[in-house]
């Protein structure tokens, strides 16, 4: 069967997608795709799905049962041997659980990138020492003492793609009460503010907060972030997280209800220019 692996690069979803769409053009069912390859259905779905990477024997001989041209079916195997190289993430497979293993993914690709965020600084605005705070606390789970500093660089890697020259938009909406949350000590706080004034002045990042005083608003069930990506062929997604794992959505009802929240959300909150007043106020408190 296909060889699995840590997560699924963007390229390999997207590959995964077409290769469904090329299979249900085509006429045929995941049965009769897997009697091609005799193996189990099951197999073709993880393929579709990118649950397992995309093993180049296989594909070619889908893509001609599939009645794709040779030139098609030559450029879509290079895709796949480019989208089957692991992503740099996969160095910390040992922390990393495979459910965020795709966030990271989707992260790095995305053009827009939509967060809500009611109980911490946003991971890609985060200064080490409060990244470290949250770990040691264990609001993202159980961590082991000997991890921690292994999740830490994993989310100072992650920050990188703000600086890259393709970055992507940043739109974040974050609640006060994640600034009057104290992570460690006012040195830590006082870092950390600097940090998304910083962040601020960035031409692709927006930065707003949804103050205590503007009252409740559509989005106090829990956190999200929506992903929007160049490619056509990759839907908008929407990523949200519990206790013990995660879920995506990228069903287009599920998906606009999420994108109506976050759009009620922003016109709430305080204004970019506002947001930079509100925190400069509250690093003078201490």
């Amino acid at each position: 069967m296909s060889e699995p692996r840590s997560a699924p690069t963007v390229g390999q979803v997207v590959l995964g997608r077409r290769l469904q769409d090329l299979r249900e053009s085509a006429g045929l069912k995941r049965e009769e795709a897997a009697k091609v390859l005799r193996v189990a259905p099951a197999t073709v779905r993880r393929m579709e799905t990118a649950e397992v990477a995309l093993k180049i024997p296989y594909l070619q001989l889908l893509l001609k049962s599939y009645g794709v041209a040779d030139d098609e079916a030559d450029a879509f195997v290079m895709l796949a041997e480019e989208a089957n190289k692991p992503g740099w993430w996969q160095r910390f497979h040992d922390i990393l659980p495979g459910w965020f293993s795709m966030y990271v993914s989707l992260e790095g690709a995305a053009s827009l990138i939509r967060s809500y965020e009611p109980h911490f600084v946003p991971g890609l605005l985060q200064t080490e020492e409060y990244a470290r705070g949250v770990m040691r606390s264990g609001a993202i789970g159980q961590t082991r003492p000997t991890d921690i500093e292994r999740y830490v660089a994993l989310r100072m890697e992650r920050q990188a793609l703000l600086t890259r020259e393709d970055a992507p938009r940043l739109w974040v909406v974050m609640d006060e009460t994640a600034l009057r949350r104290p992570v460690g000590d006012a040195e830590v706080m006082r870092n950390q503010i600097d940090r998304l004034l910083e962040a601020a002045e960035l031409p692709h990042v927006t930065l707003q907060v949804a103050t205590f005083a503007a009252g409740p608003h559509p989005g106090t069930f829990g956190p999200f972030v929506l992903f929007r990506f160049a490619m056509a062929e990759l839907p908008d997604m929407v990523y949200s997280e519990y206790l013990t794992g995660a879920v995506y959505l990228d069903a287009r009802t599920e998906v606009a209800t999420h994108l109506e929240v976050m759009d009620r959300m922003a016109a709430q909150a305080a204004t970019a220019q506002r947001t930079k007043e509100i925190l400069r106020d509250l690093r003078k408190e201490l």
